[in-house]
């Protein structure tokens, strides 16, 4: 069993660092609210430390979860961040969704310390986090990600390295930019059923079966028929995501018009009050169209 650090406690962090416990490793928790860590502590066998680098500290593995590029510098960075605490040979996972140039500056330094960097974004949401079956992309140095992907595997249905670092969360992106198209389909066509006066679930039962099917259909179109959106990954979280693609691709030159669009349409959601909202409340948007 492995000395384990996770930072950052938030919807899929918490149940993440409780199957790395639940599997027998020692886990330290670190969180910016001190309450989510006590919550923690309360429910697994760990413990919590003041700050990332006391989490850090002596761990073989430190996982971060965390908000944002600048949540991700600062939990690295300076006196009691994370790497001020590591020892030479850690290896540091992050599973935040940010952009491909934070990820390589962050590795760039963690190797200049003499640590192991895999970036590890995932996919599967709060569901997924919960009951352990997350699709992690990864990127990074073959040895730290053959010594990480054990114990990723805790809280993983899939995890693979797709790349050098970087590569995980230019993944993970390829991943943001499906979903958003295949959920305003979804949207589209629900809200074309409703305004023929198609019985929803009759509808969902055939097409589920064929072409059309998805895991957005299957596990969302119950939810969206009854307007229930107060779950789920949150707009806010989805329009940061789809900033970074639309920035990465202005880098690469990529095309994606069905994502800038997309996220304009989340942007029309988040003016009805929807931020916090599931992403399938594009229907939501259309409903208010009439």
């Amino acid at each position: 069993m492995a000395k384990l650090a996770f930072l950052g406690l938030g919807v899929m962090g918490f149940p993440m660092a409780g199957h790395l416990a639940a599997r027998g490793h020692a886990v330290t928790v670190w969180n910016r609210t001190p309450s989510k860590a006590d919550a923690w502590v309360a429910r697994h066998n760990g413990k919590k430390a003041a700050t990332a680098a006391e989490a850090a500290k002596d761990a073989d593995f430190v996982m971060a979860c965390v908000g944002n590029d600048d949540d991700l510098r600062a939990v690295c960075r300076g006196a009691d961040g994370a790497f001020a605490g590591m020892t030479k040979g850690a290896i540091f996972v992050d599973h935040t969704t940010v952009s491909a140039k934070v990820t390589r500056e962050l590795a760039a330094e963690a190797a200049a310390l003499g640590l192991g960097y895999v970036d590890a974004p995932m996919s599967g949401g709060q569901a997924g986090a919960e009951n352990g079956v997350l699709s992690v992309m990864c990127g990074g140095d073959e040895a730290p990600y053959g010594a990480a992907e054990p114990i990723i595997q805790a809280y993983a249905r899939i995890c693979k390295r797709l790349g050098p670092t970087g590569a995980g969360q230019l993944a993970k992106m390829v991943n943001q930019i499906c979903i958003a198209g295949l959920v305003q389909g979804l949207a589209e066509g629900l809200h074309f059923a409703e305004k023929a006066g198609l019985d929803i679930p009759d509808l969902v039962e055939v097409i589920s079966q064929g072409a059309a099917g998805s895991w957005q259909m299957a596990n969302r179109h119950k939810t969206m028929a009854e307007g229930k959106f107060d779950f789920g990954f949150a707009v806010d979280w989805m329009r940061k995501d789809l900033g970074i693609c639309l920035s990465t691709a202005n880098e690469n030159g990529a095309s994606l018009p069905v994502t800038a669009l997309v996220d304009q349409f989340y942007k029309d959601v988040q003016k009805l009050g929807g931020g916090r909202w599931d992403t399938s409340s594009l229907l939501a948007r259309l409903r208010s169209l009439g």
